[in-house]
């Protein structure tokens, strides 16, 4: 490579001078076969199938097989990849026995910061060993293993840190209901329990955002998967990636009635605050996830899937008359945030359940860099004192 990139679409950016965008915005870095985001066209999708169509037509495992596998199952294969993964939702005892202490520890911070140390442990109770030491079929099976724990993980450090005793996973229950069943303790509502799965779905991946690329640069380096995932999820804990759903609600809460829309959303922009659930980096259109999780949020209706709806409605307005020429749209938080609550999840879950999806597409991204050993290891531009000075003599 000569210092530059081909744009390689409209959303891709070339490098100017020798130094790249703020932040790698629309920079090319490798190339993927498990998908893309089309910021201009409103698309996105895993491998050749739209990732939307897949949400509204197949089940988690499927998807999981297509990242994993590269293909969508038939029925033999669904019940043979269920039978694969349902055993390894269980913990082993020693990370079973930590658990309380852990859940004690990060109570104030909440589950999110429990799995970083809880996966850690689970990797190295398993004996998890450097990606690049291991064979490929090695790798996919402790990603699978990793995969299949979170859940687990994460509901019971939630219902621990409630007083609660952590509920075991059922074998015979799909993905998103067994994850439902572990965080209530009930057998979760068909519908709602679809719904929560076809926003999973949609969560998958998401192209090269902050928490996914994290997780490939550190799989780049040879270590395990474990440790490729918890950066990820260091990332993912940040509110200006996964951490927005319950600030989205918690606009809505903030508004709290129709006759306040307007005066509220046009003082925050007025002073140049950030609306949660509004804008994305990425698309220049509606953002097809916030279009499909609109829909189920009518499905439940009532008040506040109407209220969302008419929040909607009058920022867009707001930000078209304040802010002309700019595009800017519900994301994916506006409506998975009013999807989860409609399904009875907890605000502090919101985030833990993006978790719970995009654990698999990062680590289908982790076993695709996994195969390519060459560490990724940019140059910065060096901007301080002019080198080299005398050292001064110690006082």
């Amino acid at each position: 490579m000569d210092g530059r990139v081909v744009n390689a679409t409209a959303t891709h950016t070339e490098i100017t001078d020798g130094l790249a965008p703020r932040g790698l915005a629309g920079v090319v870095v490798t190339e993927t076969a498990l998908g893309d985001v089309r910021g201009r066209e409103g698309f996105y999708h895993y491998r050749q199938y739209s990732a939307v169509e897949l949400a509204e037509r197949r089940g988690f495992e499927d998807v999981w097989h297509l990242m994993f596998r590269g293909t969508l199952p038939g029925p033999a294969e669904r019940t043979a990849f269920a039978a694969e993964l349902a055993p390894l939702r269980r913990l082993p005892e020693d990370v079973r026995t930590a658990l309380p202490a852990l859940a004690r520890s990060t109570a104030a911070s909440g589950p999110l910061a429990g799995l970083r140390t809880a996966l850690s442990l689970l990797g190295a109770s398993a004996g998890f060993r450097p990606l690049y030491d291991l064979d490929p079929a090695r790798r996919a099976a402790d990603a699978l293993a990793a995969c299949a724990a979170v859940p687990t993980l994460l509901t019971a450090l939630h219902r621990l840190g409630q007083g609660l005793e952590p509920v075991e996973p059922r074998e015979d229950l799909p993905y998103a209901a067994n994850y439902l069943y572990m965080l209530t303790g009930e057998e979760p509502d068909p519908v709602r329990a679809r719904a929560v799965e076809r926003y999973l779905i949609s969560t998958v991946d998401h192209g090269f955002n902050a928490s996914t690329f994290t997780a490939r640069v550190i799989a780049s380096t040879g270590a395990d998967v474990v440790a490729c995932l918890t950066g990820a999820i260091g990332a993912l804990s940040g509110p200006l990636h996964g951490g927005a759903p319950s600030r989205a609600l918690d606009t809505l809460d903030a508004i709290g009635t129709a006759d306040r829309i307007d005066p509220w959303i046009r003082e925050r922009v007025r002073a140049g605050d950030r609306i949660m659930g509004f804008g994305h980096p990425v698309y220049r259109t509606e953002d097809p996830r916030s279009r499909m999780l609109r829909e189920i949020a009518r499905g439940f209706g009532g008040p506040l899937a109407d209220f969302a709806v008419e929040v909607e409605e009058r920022v867009e307005a707001i930000l078209a008359e304040l802010k002309p020429g700019r595009e800017l749209h519900t994301n994916v938080e506006f409506y998975a945030g009013v999807v989860m609550e409609l399904c009875g999840l907890p605000r502090e879950m919101f985030t833990p359940t993006f978790c719970v999806a995009r654990v698999v597409g990062w680590s289908a991204n982790v076993l695709e860099q996994a195969a390519d050993s060459k560490i990724i290891r940019p140059a910065a531009r060096y901007v301080g004192p002019t080198p080299p000075q005398p050292v001064p003599a110690a006082g």
